[in-house]
This record gives C-alpha cells, sequence and structure tokens, in this order.
C-alpha cells in the first residue's frame, strides 16, 4: 500500500501546486488565529485542488458557526480537530456535517496512546501528534515524540502519523510505526507559516520511494 501525504497548513496557490504536484493525497487548511498557518475559510476555497485530492480542515475547539462556514467555503471533504474535543462533540461534528473525521491525540509516552480509544466510534481517524509544551499550539511546532511508542499498540481505528516530520527523517518515521499516512507542515517550511516549495518536493519525492 502506497503511503498518503497530508501537506498541511497551506495558504498559498503556489505552495498547493507544489503539493498536488509532487504527488500529495491530502492538503489541510488551518482555522485557527492563534496559528501562524491560520487562514479564513474563503480564501482557502480559492486554493483549487483536484477532485481526487481530500481538503482537511484544521480546528482547535471549533464552534458550530466556524465549522459551517469552513466546511463550505472551502469545500472541505475532511475536518480534523486538534482541541479539547470529547468524543461526544466529535460524534455531534461528524452527524451534522457529513465530512470524514480525524482526531489528533497528542502523545509523549506510551499511556497517551490509550486517548484513542476514546474516539472508537466518533471519529473515522486518530492523528498521533507529538504533546507540546503547555503555552505552545497544539501542533504545528516541528516536535516529534518517541515513534517506538507506537511499537506493538493495538490501534483501535485507522490512523495517521504527525509531529517533527520532515524529508531527512521520513524514511525512519515510516520504518519505526509501518504508517501509511503522514502529516507535515512546520518540515516543509522555511519559517513558521512560510511553506518552502522544494522542502515540499523533497518530502513527497521520499514519500513517494518508501
Amino acid at each position: 500500500m502506497p503511503i498518503a501525504a497530508k501537506i498541511c497548513g497551506l495558504s498559498t496557490p503556489e505552495a498547493v501546486d507544489a503539493a498536488v504536484r509532487h504527488g500529495a493525497a491530502l492538503v489541510g487548511f488551518v482555522f485557527f488565529p492563534k496559528s501562524p498557518r491560520d487562514i479564513v475559510p474563503e480564501r482557502a476555497g480559492g486554493l483549487q485542488t483536484p477532485e481526487r485530492i481530500n481538503r482537511i480542515g484544521v480546528f482547535v475547539d471549533p464552534d458550530d458557526a466556524l465549522l459551517a462556514h469552513a466546511v463550505t467555503s472551502a469545500r472541505l471533504t475532511g475536518v480534523q480537530l486538534h482541541g479539547d474535543e470529547s468524543p461526544e462533540r466529535a460524534a455531534a461534528i461528524k452527524a451534522r456535517y457529513g465530512v470524514e473525521l480525524w482526531k489528533a491525540v497528542p502523545i509523549r509516552t506510551r499511556t497517551d496512546l490509550e486517548g484513542a480509544r476514546r474516539y472508537r466510534g466518533a471519529v473515522d481517524r486518530i492523528l498521533y501528534d507529538a504533546k507540546t509544551l503547555n503555552g505552545e499550539l497544539p501542533g504545528g511546532t516541528g516536535t516529534r515524540f518517541d515513534w517506538r511508542l507506537l511499537d506493538g499498540f493495538v490501534h483501535p481505528l485507522p490512523w495517521a502519523l504527525s509531529g517533527g516530520l520532515d524529508a531527512g527523517n521520513i524514511t525512519d518515521a515510516i520504518s519505526v510505526t509501518d504508517a501509511r499516512i503522514v502529516d507535515v507542515s512546520s518540515g516543509v517550511e522555511s519559517a513558521p507559516g512560510i511553506k518552502d516549495l522544494d522542502k515540499i518536493a523533497a518530502f513527497l519525492q521520499s514519500t513517494a520511494r518508501l
């Protein structure tokens, strides 16, 4: 099974074009004002992608007004929750908007993996990401967790890997975790929120060889 890559935090036509041209299966748009990658739904909607590309919106404890606006205006096929959303809230979002639903679970220790089990039946996919320090953004910081923590873990749901990935470590990440979907943001940037087209190409070329 080939590895599917998601390039997240996109905000310009050039970056979206690079992601599509080099083989991304998914693109991500961040709707969170505290993030350097924040984008308004109308602008995200204006960034064109082929129908084969899944468009994932990233949210942190969103209210229904933002979700409704973003799902429609940005033409989202999926929603990724990166906050403290409960399984009940996640299930309600999935039922209301009818999109593929991801839930990020922050990982620092093996015990943290157990948090994924709470979302069985509520979401479609778990995103294992690195747990960040207090006060930091919940994702997109370049922080990674010990991938060996996933060894032998029985995943309760389909899953994806995130957290500090880049072209230089993606081969090791896949070798250790056997992830089939990977999610990168800061690892393809020259500065927070500034996508580097060469890094996008290198990352996607690296995943294509695996």
